[in-house]
C-alpha cells in the first residue's frame, strides 16, 4: 500500500469533516452516515468512549475534521437560507448520490468479520422501519417556540445524528419548525442559538459514545448491518419526503424551473455524487488508514 502525504491527509480529513458537517444540517441526511462512509466513525467513537487514552494524538488527528465540520455547517447554513428551499431537489440528489456510491464499500466493511444469517434480516427490518418513520414524520408535527432548553434539546438530537448513523436530525427540526431558525442563527453567528446547540451536541456524544463503542466491539456485524439498514431506509425516504415534493408545479414555479430543468440537473447531480464517492472509496482503499489507538 502507498503512504499518503501528511499534508494531503490533513486536507482530506478537513474535506471529510466539511461534508460531515453539511450532513448534520442537510435534511434527509445524517452526519453519522457520512462519518461512516468516510471511515472516521469508528475511530471517533472509540476516541470519545475513552477520551483520555492517547488524548493529544487523537485530538491532533481529529482537529481538521472538527474544523472542516464547523466550516461545512456555517457555509451550508448560508446556502440553506439563500437557496435550499428553492433548489432542495438538486442539493439532496447530489448527497444521496454520495451515499449510493459508497454503499458497496459500506457493505464490504460490514462483512469484514463475517456475516450471520440474522444480518440480512436486521438490514431489511431497519431499512423498512426508518423508511416508515421518516414517511410518517413527513409533515410538520407542531410549532415549537425556540428558547435555550429547546436549542439544548436540538443539540442533543444532532448528537444522536452522529452516534446513530442514518438518523437525520434536520428532518426532526423541520417537523418542529426549528430548522430555518437554526440555519439563520448559525449563519448570523447568534450565540444564543449556537452555544446551547454545541453544549447539547457534546453532552449527547460523550454520554452515548461509550455505549456505541461497546456495541460495535460486541456485535460488529449486527451493528454494521443495522447502520446499512438506516442508510438505505433514510436515503430512500428522502425521495418521497424531499425530492418528489420539489417537482410539484408550485415548487417548480417558485424555483423558476420547468420539470425538465429540475429533473435533468437532479439526475446529473445524483450520478456525479455516486460516481465521485465510488471513486473516492476506491482511492481510499489504496492507502492505509492511520490507526490512532
Amino acid at each position: 500500500m502507498k503512504q499518503i502525504n501528511p499534508a494531503a491527509d490533513w486536507l482530506i480529513r478537513l474535506m471529510k469533516g466539511a461534508l460531515v458537517g453539511i450532513g448534520f444540517i442537510l435534511p434527509g441526511l445524517s452526519g453519522g452516515v457520512l462519518a461512516v462512509i468516510f471511515g472516521i466513525y469508528d475511530p471517533l467513537i472509540r476516541f470519545l468512549a475513552d477520551i483520555r487514552k492517547n488524548f493529544l494524538k487523537n485530538l491532533l488527528y481529529f482537529l481538521p475534521v472538527a474544523i472542516g465540520a464547523a466550516i461545512g455547517i456555517v457555509l451550508f447554513a448560508v446556502v440553506v437560507e439563500k437557496a435550499f428551499g428553492k433548489y432542495a431537489a438538486l442539493f439532496v440528489s447530489l448527497f444521496v448520490g454520495f451515499v449510493a456510491g459508497t454503499f458497496p464499500s459500506l457493505y464490504k466493511t460490514a462483512g469484514k468479520q463475517g456475516r450471520k444469517p440474522s444480518d440480512a434480516g436486521i438490514l431489511i427490518i431497519t431499512a423498512i422501519a426508518i423508511f416508515a418513520l421518516m414517511l410518517a414524520g413527513g409533515r410538520q408535527l407542531t410549532e415549537v417556540t425556540p428558547n435555550i432548553p429547546v436549542w439544548l434539546a436540538s443539540g442533543l438530537l444532532m448528537g444522536l445524528g452522529l452516534i446513530v448513523p442514518g438518523m437525520s436530525p434536520s428532518n426532526f427540526l423541520i417537523y418542529f419548525g426549528l430548522y430555518d431558525r437554526m440555519a439563520t442563527g448559525i449563519k448570523d453567528f447568534d450565540f444564543g442559538i449556537i452555544i446551547p446547540l454545541v453544549i447539547g451536541f457534546i453532552a449527547c456524544v460523550l454520554l452515548f459514545a461509550r455505549l456505541a463503542s461497546w456495541l460495535f466491539r460486541k456485535y460488529y456485524s449486527g451493528m454494521y448491518h443495522f447502520i446499512l439498514g438506516m442508510v438505505a431506509g433514510s436515503s430512500l425516504a428522502i425521495f418521497p419526503t424531499v425530492v418528489f415534493p420539489a417537482f410539484t408545479a408550485e415548487q417548480l414555479a417558485a424555483a423558476g424551473l420547468s420539470f425538465r430543468g429540475a429533473f435533468l440537473p437532479s439526475l446529473l447531480l445524483f450520478v456525479v455524487g455516486a460516481v465521485a464517492s465510488w471513486l473516492f472509496s476506491k482511492v481510499e482503499e489504496k492507502y492505509p488508514r492511520e490507526e490512532i489507538f
